[in-house]
């Protein structure tokens, strides 16, 4: 178990600076406890104060009677650091710092953070915090915060498996709120704050090692530290993160084009769909989420059906899946057979199934369509949708969608779009039968994306992909030219046009020659990253023009490479650069169509077996290489080879670079590296 478990868990909640102050901060976590009935010893610290609010004070926590599972430290600033040396006198494991004053609040208040998070570290005390709200454990009543969410006259506090950690207290109690006035049931609510030393993804992680969490959702400011994101991912629970600073995450200038298209919040992005983490778009989103996850199944795959009274909600589903990472399951032939003398011949016994309003009149329908659906093994969750239903009816369809989900051990989330008053219960009765409950079908889609994405084997748990032995990993210099690039390149697998450097007239003509009488030219300039703009490259140089085109890149100042001419196809941007989250792989639609569209995904290095087939699948543009108007597909597995073979090659290279190979050339059968460019960031190993 985790040290941090006391954070929701402690038999013994110590609070310095502690007050009977009415309105004051201090007062706030003593109050709570003796309120919501911790079953706990709470111990007040304040050395004026012998007694506050019936109970024992204490002078420090090192007088109060031990141990000490968890301190609450409600002083100001400045007394932060003796408040954290009393925590390591008295064996205290984890303190939560409410403190504000330091780091946000400039250079000094850094300095004061830095010292008090050093002395924590070397007295073995973990901290949460500081500035920030606090920690609440449903389960045992744990209210170690002053949040004023628990001074409302009544706070429901049944516990459920749902875990809240945010960044900002402030936003995450109120998430907390919400959860609780939607009938969802949280079991932990943890507030970071600065993160200085216990960081909300490690508190993820210990939450994720709960038997009873069944779904973690979280509110991030910082980009994660990347291992750890991993780890969460790897602990099976799923997991929805709300990560604010979207807007801003693209600013930063880089020296190749997918440096520049492969932004902080974009790289985010991609990983996060690499580990299986959704990315919630804003509060309702996280919260639509978390609902998903409070139900007990979990599905197999991504194959959906729906179930609708409504033929316009069916299709509004359709759409939505479409979207989403989820697959509108054809259903099996005898499914479809048994259907068909179901369903009303005005209905539709093709998925998405609408069994229309008679099951109004005739309410075995549901149920009857319901059971065939759930027997299909091709079908892994059922949406079932319905609209303007009212009183009995209502009951009715709740008891037929929770029988199936207990009975068939399938998710089924259910859209009902309809105003409350028609069915007052509804939403409690949709709880009691543990079906999520939205009010679109969008809605409900989009969660049960959230939960397939979780349950289908997050990308961390899966082996890399490694190169083939023998295959050379070497890193490029620092000033390595365009031939070197690719020399190095082709020793790792990766295609490159055969050709060579030339020095003089002569050896073009003759490289020309032996290159089939056609070839490119380019211009061998250190320095020179863009060579079509400064007419570096030259194409379809024959023998007789091979002297005067030498003559002409030459005067760029360096030497020429010939090579031979690659045939037509799609052409791709690839590239590598390394992020504060690690090495990262970008692809994307190259020529002039790379920033014109900004069609590209990323995914963070090593790629594992299906990234860079996903990564293909996240392109609008990916049509591009199936063949369009009468032109031939292109080779994609060739493809899926190029990307597999540089992230062998990159994963571990040093930070402080980019790798842009633009373009790659996807022909009908291979594909090919036309050009590379490599370069370091100011101050990066060479």
């Amino acid at each position: 178990m985790s040290v941090l478990s006391a954070l929701w868990s402690a038999s013994s909640v110590a609070v310095i600076g502690a007050t009977e102050r009415p309105g004051a901060l201090g007062r706030k976590p003593v109050d709570y406890l003796l309120r919501y009935g911790y079953e706990g010893r709470i111990l007040p610290v304040n050395p004026k104060s012998p007694q506050i609010l019936g109970l024992p004070a204490y002078r420090s926590v090192r007088e109060a009677p031990g141990p000490v599972g968890l301190a609450l430290i409600m002083v100001s600033a400045e007394r932060v650091p003796a408040a954290v040396d009393d925590c390591v006198a008295a064996g205290v494991p984890v303190a939560i710092i409410a403190s504000s004053g330091f780091a946000e609040t400039g250079a000094e208040g850094a300095a004061l953070q830095a010292e008090v998070v050093a002395r924590a570290r070397a007295g073995g005390l973990r901290l949460i915090g500081p500035n920030c709200i606090g920690a609440v454990g449903f389960h045992h009543r744990v209210l170690a915060t002053f949040s004023p969410l628990f001074m409302a006259e009544s706070v429901p506090f049944e516990p459920g498996g749902l875990a809240v950690v945010s960044q900002s207290g402030a936003l995450g109690f109120g998430v907390a709120s919400l959860a609780l006035e939607r009938g969802l049931r949280p079991g932990w609510v943890v507030s970071t704050g600065s993160d200085a030393d216990v960081t909300a993804i490690e508190v993820l992680r210990a939450l994720a090692e709960e038997p009873g969490c069944t779904g973690l959702l979280a509110y991030l400011e910082t980009v994660p530290d990347v291992t750890a994101l991993r780890e969460l991912a790897a602990s099976g629970k799923p997991v929805a993160l709300l990560k604010s600073g979207r807007s801003a995450a693209g600013s930063r200038a880089a020296a190749s084009h997918t440096g520049a298209l492969a932004t902080d919040d974009r790289v985010l992005d991609g990983a996060l769909r690499q580990y299986g983490i959704t990315r919630a778009t804003d509060v309702d989103d996280l919260l639509d989420m978390g609902r998903a996850f409070s139900g007990p199944h979990r599905p197999r795959g991504r194959r959906v059906a729906v179930v609708t009274t409504s033929g316009g909600s069916g299709i509004l589903a359709a759409d939505a899946i479409a979207e989403q990472d989820l697959e509108l399951t054809p259903l099996a032939d005898e499914t479809r057979r048994q259907l068909a003398e179901i369903v009303p011949p005005f209905g539709s016994a093709e998925n998405p199934i609408d069994i229309t309003a008679t099951v109004l009149s005739d309410p075995s329908l549901l149920d009857r369509s319901l059971d065939t659906v759930a027997r299909d093994d091709t079908v892994d969750m059922i949406i079932g949708c319905f609209c303007v239903m009212a009183g009995a009816d209502v009951d009715k369809a709740v008891r037929s969608f929770g029988r199936v989900a207990e009975q068939y051990g399938k998710p089924v989330l259910v859209a009902r779009t309809g105003a409350d008053f028609l069915a007052p219960d509804a939403p409690a009765q949709l709880r009691a039968a543990g079906l999520p409950e939205y009010p679109s079908p969008a809605r409900a889609v989009r969660a049960a994306a959230a939960l397939a994405r979780a349950a289908s084997g997050a990308g961390a748990t899966r082996p890399p992909v490694v190169a083939p032995p023998g295959t050379q990993h070497a890193v490029p210099a620092s000033d390595a030219t365009e031939p070197q690039l690719k020399r190095l390149l082709a020793a790792a697998g990766l295609p490159v046009p055969p050709g060579r450097e030339v020095s003089d007239a002569a050896e073009a003509t003759a490289a020309v020659a032996e290159l089939g009488g056609v070839a490119v030219l380019k211009a061998v300039v250190p320095g020179l990253l863009h060579k079509t703009e400064a007419g570096g490259v030259a194409v379809g140089v024959t023998t007789g023009e091979a002297a005067e085109v030498f003559a002409r890149l030459a005067a760029l100042g360096g030497t020429v490479l010939v090579e031979r001419q690659a045939p037509d196809g799609v052409e791709l941007i690839v590239g590598v650069r390394s992020t504060p989250l690690g090495n990262v792989l970008t692809v994307g639609l190259g020529g002039i169509f790379t920033e014109a569209l900004d069609d590209v995904a990323c995914r963070l290095l090593p790629l594992r077996e299906g990234d860079a087939a996903a990564m293909l699948g996240e392109l609008r543009g990916a049509r591009l290489l199936e063949g369009l108007r009468g032109r031939p597909a292109a080779d994609t597995a060739a493809l899926l080879r190029v990307l597999d073979s540089l992230s062998a090659l990159t994963t571990d290279w040093p930070t402080g670079f980019e790798l842009d190979l633009n373009p790659v050339r996807v022909l009908s059968d291979g594909a090919v590296v036309l050009d590379a460019a490599y370069t370091l960031s100011k101050g990066a190993a060479a």
